[in-house]
């Protein structure tokens, strides 16, 4: 599989905003054609702090990422190799000793709140969408991701946004969607909109087994 043959979809939006739903309708649809990484996989350990040290970390900046690996782990996809991509546990704020090994596909989905922020991230990309969901209802979502699947309190969750994702949002996530050549109202609610994202990816695909 050479470059020309993978298609990069960059998936970003604030957080809870709906892009995980989207891209599962994507992966339902085009099954073994997708493979998905997420800048969430590249937090860095921390390994070094305690564990109350970690909980207080701004998780919503852009120097809270390893991107520069991800960005490699980015290229060596599209170059046809497999990778190994970093496991993050947000239960206990490090990366898991274990790796996930992945296969280059067709079309890569690049999923993260903050991948349209960094310019050499947004090179990599043939398509670059922005989920735009309006921040009450991503506050409500946020609040049942983090109680049911983090095991955190409500009074963290609040704590946290208030002290870093909002402010962070606004600072570094919203502005990126002047980069996205897609903005996806409602997120994963608006089916015409996914559509024609389905509709597009289907052409490329199309056109590469005609090739």
């Amino acid at each position: 599989m050479k470059n020309e043959d993978i298609y990069v979809v960059g998936i970003a939006g604030g957080s809870a905003s709906g892009k995980t739903t989207i891209i599962e309708k994507l992966k339902k649809q085009f099954k073994d054609e997708i493979v998905m990484i997420s800048h969430d996989f590249y937090y860095w350990a921390n390994d070094d702090k305690t564990m109350e040290e970690r909980v207080k970390l701004n998780y919503d900046h852009p120097k809270s990422f390893e991107t520069e690996k991800l960005i490699e782990d980015l290229k060596v996809l599209k170059s046809g190799k497999e990778v190994d991509l970093p496991i993050y546990d947000f239960t206990i704020h490090t990366r898991k000793k274990e790796t996930l090994r992945v296969y280059p596909r067709p079309v890569i989905i690049v999923e993260g709140i903050l991948i349209l922020e960094d310019a050499r991230l947004r090179e990599l990309m043939d398509l670059k969408v922005y989920v735009d969901t309006d921040a009450d209802e991503r506050l409500i979502r946020r609040i049942l991701r983090d109680t049911k699947e983090r095991g955190r309190s409500l009074e963290s969750i609040l704590t946290q946004y208030q002290n870093t994702v909002k402010p962070m949002h606004e600072e570094f996530i919203e502005p990126s969607k002047k980069h996205a050549d897609i903005i996806i109202p409602r997120g994963g609610e608006n089916a015409p909109a996914i559509k024609m994202l389905v509709q597009h990816l289907k052409t490329f695909l199309n056109k590469n087994e005609k090739n």
